[in-house]
């Protein structure tokens, strides 16, 4: 069997375990090491898949079959390019798509860099209309559009879109569409087959899972388009490390063991929130009564990881981190180790100031829940 035939009718955890391996060669370690290398032996005329290292390198292949094999079991001609991180990911995207004088649509609602991502897209002369994710808000403002992007769940806020709705929509006028999939991952949802143009996510979070890599990715089904994203690597010089990328394809064959204990510890966490009267706005796709669970639960497979909810005061919020001893107070999310933080301490998400957004690790799910309840009650007034 070679690495490709398993593709299309496996599960996860195998898929997961040995996506992007080479064939097997006799004496040769099942995932070869890092290849670290500036310049390749290249004798005559430049052909062939590796000459210099800011175009290709062995490892980022391995890697990119892998991810390609996870976004798109089955699927012929889709490619991968991976990037230093994740909003490398988005920008080359952005930047390669779109020309002067285009329009873009984004959710008024996703990653709080994304302000700072339309703030160049204006002074390069392009158009940027925004909407929130939930209610496909942005099929109102998506008239005449070069490129649709979705972030679903949406991060911080989790509210969800039916990207199969936008796909549809935008199909019918010649708009891309690329979509965010860093919260959810491949093992969650995947955007190509519910008609998108693109996925792009930061492997920094769950995918690779252990909070000690940036990488990002972009995953296309259409050739021209992906010619484009990858001059765009090419020229801004945005790439992974070898390194790194050898760890986040190693941290592969664990996604599916990760992604299932973090899912219902997130889901185990939600639950216990539901009764405690100090907290609000509680949202998790995977709540029956969450008001993304309908649509959530048509389009993903798991709804990951992250817990948002509010807390009355921003002292309130600061007090329950301060006490949590299994949660590190920390940013970024997806990792094994769970995290919570106030996020209106960065600016630029539109929430409130005891907004928590907390992210399930892998530890056991009743201590989890053991520690967030003592912490809530510890930091009662």
């Amino acid at each position: 069997m070679t690495p490709g035939d398993f593709v299309a009718d496996t599960g996860d955890g195998t898929r997961a375990v040995r996506a992007g391996l080479p064939d097997p060669v006799k004496h040769e370690p099942t995932l070869p090491g890092p290849v670290f290398a500036a310049h390749f032996h290249l004798p005559g005329e430049p052909t062939g898949p590796y000459t210099y290292g800011r175009d290709e390198n062995p490892t980022w292949t391995h890697l990119e079959r892998a991810i390609g094999e996870l976004e798109a079991p089955g699927q012929d001609g889709v490619e991968t390019l991976t990037f230093a991180s994740g909003m490398a990911a988005i920008s080359a995207v952005l930047f390669s798509q779109l020309r002067a004088g285009d329009t873009v649509v984004l959710p008024d609602d996703g990653y709080q860099v994304l302000p700072l991502v339309r703030e160049q897209l204006t002074a390069y002369g392009i158009e940027v209309r925004t909407a929130p994710t939930g209610g496909d808000a942005q099929l109102d403002i998506l008239d005449g559009a070069k490129l649709l992007w979705i972030e679903t769940p949406s991060n911080p806020g989790l509210d969800v879109c039916d990207v199969r709705r936008l796909v549809a929509a935008a199909r019918g006028q010649g708009t891309l569409v690329a979509v965010d999939n860093t919260l959810a991952t491949p093992l969650g949802q995947r955007p190509l087959e519910l008609g998108a143009d693109f996925a792009v996510a930061s492997g920094t979070k769950m995918l690779t899972g252990h909070g000690d890599i940036l990488l990002g990715y972009v995953t296309g089904r259409d050739a021209a388009p992906m010619a484009a994203v990858r001059r765009w690597r090419k020229i801004v010089g945005a790439i992974p490390g070898p390194m790194e990328a050898w760890l986040a394809h190693r941290s592969l064959a664990t996604l599916q063991l990760r992604a299932d204990r973090q899912n219902a510890n997130a889901l185990a966490v939600a639950e216990a929130l539901r009764g405690r009267s100090e907290v609000s706005g509680l949202r998790y796709p995977g709540l029956p009564d969450d008001p993304s669970h309908k649509i959530a639960s048509q389009q993903m497979r798991r709804y990951g990881c992250v817990v948002s909810f509010s807390l009355p005061t921003r002292a309130r919020a600061e007090r329950f981190l301060d006490a949590l001893t299994l949660v590190d107070d920390a940013t970024s999310f997806g990792g094994v180790r769970s995290t919570a933080e106030r996020r209106g301490r960065w600016g630029g998400d539109a929430v409130a100031e005891g907004f928590i957004r907390f992210s399930a690790g892998a530890e056991d799910p009743e201590d989890l829940v053991a520690d967030v309840l003592r912490a809530l009650d510890e930091s009662a007034p």
